[in-house]
């Protein structure tokens, strides 16, 4: 089975302070009720990186492609340098550990704009190799 990312956004206003936590609490909650928070990790506005699920967790975040590991940047389509650089220390932290295949944003596999910015960008501006 193909190792990758899927990159995600909060789609909670910037400056709110939403973090793992209270995502944890919306997934949760009805009416998904699920068993936990959906993503692996969680990227708050101060470039924190918070865990969600264990990696060795299917996720619960892109039907279909919950296998991949999922990244949500707290924010709806404004997100800090410090998110940017903390997502590209993590990508490459976890490429190093299980060798990703693969990068997407919640858009290449859904109808969402999700996480609302280019991810192909990102990863060019940030000299990753993967995609």
């Amino acid at each position: 089975m193909k190792k990758g990312i899927i990159i995600h956004c909060s789609d909670s206003p910037h400056g709110r302070g939403t973090d793992a936590e209270e995502i944890h609490r919306w997934h949760t909650s009805p009416p998904r009720n699920w068993d936990g928070i959906g993503y692996h990790f969680v990227i708050t506005e101060d470039g924190a990186i918070e865990n969600g699920r264990p990696i060795y967790w299917t996720g619960a975040h892109a039907k279909g492609y919950n296998h991949y590991i999922g990244i949500c940047l707290i924010g709806v389509d404004e997100f800090t340098k410090e998110q940017f650089d903390a997502l590209a220390e993590l990508i490459e932290t976890l490429d190093e550990v299980i060798d990703i295949e693969e990068i997407l944003g919640h858009y290449d596999v859904s109808s969402k704009t999700c996480p609302n910015f280019n991810v192909v960008d990102f990863m060019v501006e940030y000299g990753l190799n993967k995609g």
